[in-house]
């Protein structure tokens, strides 16, 4: 290794270790807390719109079946009033109909494992986030101890009597010597 590597990768190191003294703990970490609040937002809003999809699709898949009842009536109607025609326009409505019906199906179970996935993952982000707002709570330099770890001194008194029965006890430890 040459000379001017060695000093490379010494500066480079020296440089680093001032970058890291420079940089505050807590302002990073209450920034990547920022960071992955805006994160955690942005997957719940897609979650809210993966809901409404899921919403609309299957609204759409209950018209299609009610659409597909109707053309059943329609087409009793047909065959015994013997409109041929008319019913193969009917049964090419239907087939549509029921295409449509499989597509939106397999759109809907598309959603909904998506909707899953993202579930998983916001749920595991919640877990993430909660455990760096705990810790940027540790490194706050102005934030006051935890609840539990509070302790509030209460008012002590000590009444005359008490100091003169430790006094007595002394002078006699004292002269028990």
């Amino acid at each position: 290794m040459t000379l001017i590597a060695r000093f490379s990768r010494l500066f480079r190191a020296d440089l680093h270790a001032v970058l890291d003294r420079i940089e505050e703990p807590d302002l990073v970490l209450r920034q990547a807390v920022r960071e992955m609040e805006e994160d955690v937002s942005v997957d719940r809003r897609r979650l809210a719109l993966l809901r409404e999809e899921q919403r609309r699709l299957a609204a759409r898949e209950r018209d299609i079946e009610r659409s597909l009842a109707t053309l059943g009536d329609e087409l009793d109607t047909c065959f015994a009033a013997g409109k041929d025609d008319l019913a193969r326009l009917l049964l090419r409505r239907r087939l549509e109909a029921e295409c449509l019906g499989g597509l939106i199906n397999r759109k809907r179970e598309e959603a909904e494992n998506a909707l899953q996935r993202l579930e998983a993952a916001v749920h595991d982000k919640d877990a993430r986030l909660e455990a760096m707002r705990q810790k940027a709570e540790l490194l706050a330099p102005d934030a006051p101890p935890p609840e539990a770890e509070r302790w509030d001194i209460p008012p002590v008194s000590v009444r005359d009597e008490e100091v003169e029965v430790a006094f007595l006890r002394e002078q006699q430890r004292r002269a028990g010597r």
